[in-house]
């Protein structure tokens, strides 16, 4: 049987939280993950109407962070977006701040988090506006990770652009090259001036938290230290080749939307009280590699990741935005001959049929009778 993140928490979880004090939303994550799937969620007896089969289905902790979670989550989210694609090419750009500020976004994070958001989407339309790189209104879907390979603190955000926008009149949909219509030394330059400002306007208006080592941040001097230090570095900006074609933009994005600081795929081995994980070296040329680290250690590297109550961690702009949406997009989907889609609204179960080709409905073993819920199971705690 495969590990699983449950199985660690469900290990070391309760020795854990007594050694070190935890904020509510991670402790309520951490219950919510070990609960998930189990009768502390309380689920359902289904009796087959045939042969009289019975089955029992316990319920999902929904929780965004759990790895279990997250593929129904994203696939239903996937269908919703099918309605907005355009028959354009898509870019992939992700920005990222140098690691010397990962230490403040982690006493900040709700603060630190949105103005990564605000920087990002901000540098793209305000440069696609200019008639020497595009000229139009574009639409962004940014989302955000905090995380690196080996589970370590390394926020950015991913935008999927669309190749074009909407021209300031209306009247057209103006074409990007197939080659990203805006110089990466550009986005870079641009992303870390809207960065720092905001940073310094966060800070003049008392919006950051300064504990342990970061104290001294707290005084003018030191704080400008840091920003103009952050002036004088290069910013990582990075952008991919453009998709094939629309359906490819879903695929991808399904990639990142939903995806949790690490999945259950990646766990290779719970020993003792070490946890060996695959990961991804990057600067080994993306070679595949194990690491192993102590179980505190380990949950102490995934909690890092557990975002703000109620923070979003996928946003979108410009002609992509909620407030735009029934009205630019559409028109840019007129423009650009794209096919509008009907949404499919689909339960839990029709989805997992369309994805795996497996119906719970039909009993698993007469594979005739059909399966009706007999009774209701109700939660053994309150997670």
């Amino acid at each position: 049987m495969s590990l699983e993140l449950q199985d660690i928490f469900e290990r070391f979880g309760v020795d854990y939280r007594k050694n070190h004090p935890l904020p509510l939303n991670q402790l309520k994550t951490m219950n919510a993950i070990e609960s998930c799937r189990t009768s502390n969620l309380g689920g359902h007896i289904d009796v087959c109407d045939s042969c009289g089969h019975e089955r029992i289905s316990y319920n999902s902790c929904r929780n965004r962070h759990c790895p279990k979670c997250q593929g129904l989550a994203k696939e239903q989210w996937l269908l919703e977006r099918e309605r907005d694609l355009l028959n354009i090419g898509y870019f992939h750009v992700v920005f990222t701040v140098p690691d010397s500020l990962n230490p403040l976004a982690l006493q900040n994070q709700k603060v630190f988090y949105s103005l990564l958001f605000k920087a990002a989407s901000e540098t793209l339309a305000e440069l696609s506006r200019d008639p020497k790189y595009l000229g139009a209104e574009i639409g962004i879907i940014s989302v955000l990770h905090t995380w690196g390979q080996n589970l370590m603190d390394h926020p950015h955000v991913h935008c999927i652009v669309p190749g074009g926008g909407l021209f300031f009149d209306g009247t057209r949909f103006v074409r990007s090259r197939e080659k990203f219509f805006i110089p990466v030394k550009v986005l870079s330059r641009k992303f870390r001036g809207k960065f720092l400002a905001f940073l310094k306007e966060a800070n003049q208006d008392g919006a950051f938290n300064f504990h342990g080592k970061l104290k001294p941040l707290s005084g003018k001097l030191k704080f400008q230290g840091l920003v103009d230090a952050l002036y004088r570095k290069d910013w990582v900006v990075y952008c991919k080749k453009p998709f094939k074609s629309p359906w490819h933009v879903l695929r991808y994005l399904g990639k990142y939307t939903h995806r949790v600081a690490i999945s259950n795929q990646r766990i290779v081995s719970l020993q003792d009280n070490r946890v060996t994980f695959a990961w991804r070296d990057y600067k080994d040329k993306g070679k595949t590699k194990l690491m192993t680290l102590e179980a505190s250690e380990f949950i102490r590297r995934f909690l890092l990741h557990v975002l703000p109550n109620r923070f979003v961690k996928i946003r979108h702009y410009g002609i992509l935005s909620n407030r735009n949406r029934n009205r630019k997009l559409r028109l840019c989907q007129k423009l650009t001959l794209s096919k509008i889609r009907e949404v499919q609204k689909l339960s839990t179960v029709e989805l997992l049929l369309k994805l795996t080709g497996l119906d719970l409905r039909v009993c698993p073993c007469c594979k005739q009778g059909k399966m009706i819920t007999k009774q209701l199971l109700g939660l053994q705690f309150q997670t």
